[in-house]
């Protein structure tokens, strides 16, 4: 890919100073408490940590939610929904169903062994339903958070409330999630939601006995298993990073990123 000329120094520090804040947003152990192979990339800890750390964190893969044979539904195939499917697949789910447009992000998807469903061509929720024999998902991750888009008529009430300034979040993708999950299933949401969830289907989560888990990430409590487990070499987040620039070119790749050009998946800032 052709870089264009740097930006301008002071949006640069400007936007330095904002990659910098997200940093610190994401939690992180003290240095003394992580042991670090010198055969693992310091780019691989701080991946696994911040994205990989958000899967093993998600409840529904806790050993007493996820079970073997279990179908999984995936909403949302960027670096978090990526490293749901994988880690899905070796906690023993039997099948993974991951949910996006771009062709990207559904083809790193489809290589990681997952089915995939393309929102913008196929009915979520009855695609859903013939791929599981009227039974729906045991567990449903949904990983796409306030910005959901979609064309059904929900999600463009939901576009139209939030341009208007009337809403915060555009919760498609979590009513997909209610609607779709199985009784009894599990509704894990490590996409980040910021005020009010509008018109979410309650009622049918209650009369379905779904249990919900969601939240920050635990970093400090999943590290030295995800450590161990790169180690290892059965998780290479490597994977997932798509792009390599320089921090100088942090504008141009927040922008690479937001638009999803050039088959972006994940960015990776080099001092």
């Amino acid at each position: 890919m052709k870089l264009p000329p740097p930006t301008p120094k002071r949006a640069r520090i400007f936007l330095a100073a904002a990659v910098a804040c997200a940093c610190a947003c994401a939690p992180m152990p003290p240095a003394d408490h992580v042991r670090v192979s010198g055969q693992v990339e310091a780019t691989d800890v701080q991946v696994a940590a911040q994205v990989g750390g958000r899967l093993l964190e998600l409840r529904v893969a806790e050993g007493d939610r996820l079970k073997a044979g279990d179908v999984v539904a995936v909403w949302g195939c960027g670096p978090v929904g990526q490293f749901a499917i994988r880690s899905a697949l070796l906690l023993g789910a039997e099948r993974v169903i991951a949910i996006d447009r771009e062709p990207a992000r559904i083809s790193m998807a489809a290589q990681a062994g997952a089915d995939t469903i393309d929102f913008s061509a196929e009915d979520v929720t009855e695609r859903l339903r013939e791929m599981t024999g009227g039974r729906g998902p045991d567990a449903c991750i949904e990983c796409v958070g306030l910005e959901a888009y979609g064309r059904s008529p929900d999600a463009i009430y939901d576009r139209a409330r939030t341009t208007l300034g009337m809403a915060t979040d555009r919760p498609t993708a979590l009513r997909q999630a209610v609607r779709a999950c199985r009784k009894g299933g599990v509704v894990s949401i490590p996409g980040v939601y910021g005020g009010f969830v509008d018109k979410l289907p309650l009622g049918s989560a209650f009369n379905k006995g779904l249990t919900f888990k969601m939240g920050q990430t635990h970093v400090q409590r999943y590290m030295e298993l995800l450590l161990a487990l790169v180690q290892a070499g059965r998780i290479d987040p490597s994977f997932v990073i798509t792009h390599r620039l320089p921090l100088e070119f942090a504008p141009e790749a927040y922008d690479l990123f937001k638009h999803k050009r050039d088959g972006c998946v994940k960015v990776v800032l080099t001092p």
